[in-house]
């Protein structure tokens, strides 16, 4: 248990079931503890790395992270191995699985539908987006302004994405903040994920969600907005 300063108000985390509880004159409020998940993960299954699978789980374990999403590159299918994984660190994390599409205009992560089954590799954006929203599945440029896999200003005008990718761990900076403003005059939420292709890159950005996260509830919990990007990598630094 841990007293917070206020008097006659105490929080503590409940390890059951993973919310936090806010206690007043005996009366138990249940507000949702942070779920920290890195949605953007590539291993050797992208075929253009050697990060083990599993040794990015760990590493996630280890970030503190409640989830990991496996983004492989061209092919949903790719991630198929990532099932076993999901299963042998089921009380330790959350695995889920998407995919980081290549669009004719630039790169997106998608969740909550098989691409290969759409057939539609390299199509324009929008014939993605229409075709995953009817799937039920959410959109999301990344990295937008990175230069050559990027969809740079094409991400203010484009209609149908869920969110814009804001912290990206392999960005630099300014591009990252670029993708940031984007999606506040759009006012889209921002996700954050390390984009890591090793395993010790497992963790730099992450998205903060509200409330504990299932892989059935993960596009819908996309949908409704109600989580922050974060740079790890900037926290604590002064000045």
């Amino acid at each position: 248990m841990c007293l917070c300063l206020e008097p006659r108000l105490f929080t503590t985390i409940d390890a059951n079931c993973g919310r936090i509880r806010r206690m007043d004159e005996g009366t138990a409020l249940e507000m949702p503890a942070p779920f920290r998940v890195d949605l953007h993960v590539h291993s050797y299954l992208s075929g253009d790395n050697a990060a083990d699978p599993e040794e990015c789980v760990v590493r996630g374990i280890e970030r503190g992270l409640q989830g990991i999403a496996f983004t492989e590159h061209y092919s949903y299918a790719a991630s198929e191995p990532i099932e076993l994984l999901r299963e042998r660190y089921r009380d330790e994390i959350l695995v889920l699985r998407g995919v980081e599409f290549s669009a004719a205009e630039g790169h997106c992560l998608v969740f909550g539908v098989d691409t290969d089954r759409l057939d539609l590799a390299h199509a324009p954006v929008e014939t993605l987006i229409r075709a995953v929203e009817r799937e039920g599945g959410v959109v999301i440029p990344s990295h937008p302004y990175r230069g050559g896999s990027g969809m740079g200003d094409m991400v203010h005008a484009l209609q149908g994405i869920a969110a814009i990718e804001g912290h990206n761990g392999c960005n630099h900076p300014s591009f990252n903040r670029r993708a940031i403003d984007a999606a506040r005059r759009r006012r889209l939420p921002v996700t954050g994920g390390s984009d890591a292709h090793a395993p010790g890159e497992v963790g730099s950005c992450f998205t903060v969600f509200h409330g504990r996260m299932t892989a059935e509830s993960l596009v819908g919990m996309l949908k409704a907005g109600a989580y922050e990007a974060v740079d790890a990598r900037t926290l604590g630094r002064r000045g």
